[in-house]
């Protein structure tokens, strides 16, 4: 059984159709391509989701993660409206000693979150998304694509905030709000992860012609039935 996990209903919805409603802090299993499937909405931010990954992980069934959704874009040039995005990297900006900048020095305190796979984990998971798809027997198409993604507590709201998230991931990436937290989960528990979420907007702009969240919807269905096919 592979968990995939949504931070809200709606998003689920959106990938999943026809499968049962299921409500924050809920679950329901579901079948999709041949393959069994628990579906999981954690509730936004990296709180909610680390809470619903860890009793959700406990269940010796789970083979694989994946977690699907929405996310920001930093460029939209790059990375344009509806995209089918996979994380190469989760990087979480805010642990550690917080600068001037409004960014954090993960080892500025002294205190590594713990350790995944052998390896210390400060404020970056590295991810593998061919290879840990291959791992659940899902394929990913060649043309989807494959960037690095900065989870938040709170989302840019300006194009100065964005852009210093731009850079604390090195370029062209994504933004979201939970995927650290189940990266992580999924590292510490020796299963491999999978994130792919479709953009909806561009990061730091609260004008409304720089969000589609209903295409972004659309090409969420698209990508989970390309990851899963009948």
């Amino acid at each position: 059984m592979l968990l995939v996990m949504t931070a809200t209903a709606n998003e689920m919805k959106g990938a999943f159709p026809s499968a049962p409603a299921v409500a924050q802090g809920g679950v329901a299993e579901y079948a999709a391509g041949g393959r069994k499937l628990l579906l999981a909405v954690s509730g936004v931010g990296l709180v909610n989701t680390a809470l619903c990954a860890g009793r959700l992980l406990a269940r010796p069934e789970v083979e694989g993660v994946v977690n699907l959704g929405i996310a920001g874009a930093y460029d939209l040039d790059a990375t344009p409206m509806g995209a089918p995005c996979c994380a190469t990297e989760e990087i979480w900006p805010e642990y550690g000693l917080i600068g001037e900048d409004g960014l954090a020095d993960p080892k500025g305190i002294g205190f590594p979150l713990g350790r995944a796979g052998g390896e210390l984990v400060w404020n970056r998971i590295a991810l593998t998304p061919d290879r840990d798809a291959a791992a659940m027997g899902l394929r990913l198409p060649g043309d989807w694509k494959r960037v690095p993604s900065v989870s938040v507590s709170g989302v840019a709201g300006t194009p100065q905030r964005a852009a210093l998230l731009k850079a604390a991931c090195g370029g062209n990436g994504t933004e979201n709000m939970e995927g650290f937290a189940l990266a992580y989960a999924a590292a510490g528990a020796g299963l491999p992860f999978l994130e792919v979420r479709t953009v909806s907007n561009l990061a730091g702009s609260r004008e409304p012609g720089d969000w589609d969240l209903k295409g972004a919807l659309r090409a969420l269905e698209t990508a989970a039935a390309a990851l899963f096919p009948a």
